[in-house]
């Protein structure tokens, strides 16, 4: 047996990590052969660093072992334990958050983010960080920069706080009022950050539903611009789903009553106010997935609304197909953002399950059933060795490349029918 849940791909596709057990297995290089291993009973959760250096392990259950509720963080190259942990309470995974190098990791606490430091791991500055009631928090995605929020406290209201790592100086703060919940999204290249806030009208200390008058707040920072301007979107309606767009400056939102949503994309330039793009209505739609390479977004109606799928390109919003894969659970995007496969997993209805592959244009290649079938993941590919400069140049020149191509394609056509 390969695994005893399931299986997961480190960042760049070195490793791939299987279950057991006793412990965790790591397996790569030509041959697919076993790294390492991990010895813990139990695990459940596994997080690696982003430059894979680290691996972090928990085993959540009280099952009487030695390893029960116990989190270890490994150096995978040597397969020591670095230092572990008995974290407290229902936290969300994963605990510990990396920084995008790997030189800092941290964790909420009770009115507390403790930032450790990588290779000793142990507590940057000797102590944690004072946040009064702190919710959330995460890094950037390129800067050693952090953001989290804290909730209204008796007069004081809500705050988001912008942390710059090792220094713990605050460069940007919000102060925000009748909040009800906020949530963290940082754009890939870490040029933006949105913070979603949830609004109330009225609060109610004693009826089951806590808020009413509830409207919907993105507040965007422009982390690349002097002091950090920040632009708020308003909305009314219910949110159902946000996201950036991976590479470019668009961001996408699923808003209004369920069955029948609208979907409005957002485009933010350097020193402008979030502009509307294009709003599409009536749409079937609660999930959002965008093309590694951006541009180009699925939108699909997962589990309850039937597996509705519409593939759009958002430089003109045509939509290149509209169609549905009945039960879809999950919708995965290869890493170069040409195949999206759209799979029905035995772990949330046993009918049909199985995946197809489609280009991302929407046009179908493959249908595979498969009884059982659980998972699938496309292994992620190391960052491309070609500056941003010389991706424009070829970007610019396409129509030059394309040209001896199919000049060289119509020399094998005209070989082959020989």
């Amino acid at each position: 047996r390969w695994t005893e849940t399931y299986v997961k791909w480190s960042p760049l596709g070195t490793y791939l990590a299987t279950f057991h057990k006793l412990g965790v297995a790591l397996w790569g290089g030509p041959d697919f052969t076993q790294q390492a291993r991990f010895s813990q009973k139990g695990v459940e959760c596994i997080d690696f660093s982003p430059c894979e250096k680290y691996l972090v392990s928990y085993s959540p259950r009280m099952d009487g072992s030695s390893d029960a509720k116990r989190l270890v963080i490994w150096d995978i190259l040597t397969g020591h334990e670095k230092r572990s942990f008995y974290p407290d309470g229902s936290s969300v995974w994963p605990i510990f958050r990396w920084s995008h190098d790997d030189k800092y990791l941290a964790c909420m606490g009770e009115d507390m983010l403790s930032v450790y430091e990588t290779p000793s791991f142990g507590l940057l500055d000797k102590k944690s960080i004072k946040t009064p009631g702190i919710r959330d928090f995460a890094w950037s995605p390129t800067d050693n920069v952090l953001a989290y929020w804290v909730p209204e406290d008796k007069n004081v209201p809500a705050r988001v706080t912008v942390l710059e790592i090792p220094s713990r100086n605050e460069i940007r703060n919000k102060n925000l009022f009748n909040v009800a919940d906020c949530k963290i999204f940082w754009q890939k290249s870490g040029d933006y950050l949105c913070v979603k806030v949830d609004r109330f009208a009225k609060k109610k200390e004693k009826t089951e539903q806590k808020y009413t008058g509830m409207s919907y707040n993105f507040e965007i920072f422009h982390m690349r611009e002097k002091q950090i301007p920040v632009d708020s979107v308003e909305m009314k309606e219910p949110i159902h789903a946000f996201a950036w767009e991976p590479i470019g400056s668009k961001f996408a939102i699923i808003h209004g009553e369920i069955p029948s949503v609208n979907v409005s994309f957002y485009e933010v330039r350097f020193g402008h106010q979030p502009a509307l793009l294009k709003k599409l209505e009536k749409k079937a739609c609660n999930h959002l997935f965008w093309s590694p390479a951006g541009q180009f977004i699925v939108l699909a109606g997962l589990t309850t609304m039937a597996g509705a799928l519409e593939f759009i390109d958002t430089n003109d919003f045509t939509i290149m197909n509209s169609t549905d894969h009945y039960q879809t659970s999950d919708v995965e995007w290869d890493p170069t953002g040409r195949y999206v496969v759209t799979a029905v997993s035995n772990w949330k209805t046993n009918v049909d399950n199985g995946y197809w592959i489609w280009t991302f244009q929407g046009r179908i290649l493959k249908r595979v059933n498969l009884t059982a079938f659980n998972q699938l993941l496309w292994r992620p590919r190391p960052p491309t060795l070609l500056t941003p400069e010389q991706i424009k140049e070829i970007k610019k020149n396409l129509k030059k490349y394309s040209a001896q191509f199919e000049s060289k394609d119509r020399m094998r056509l005209t070989r082959a029918s020989k």
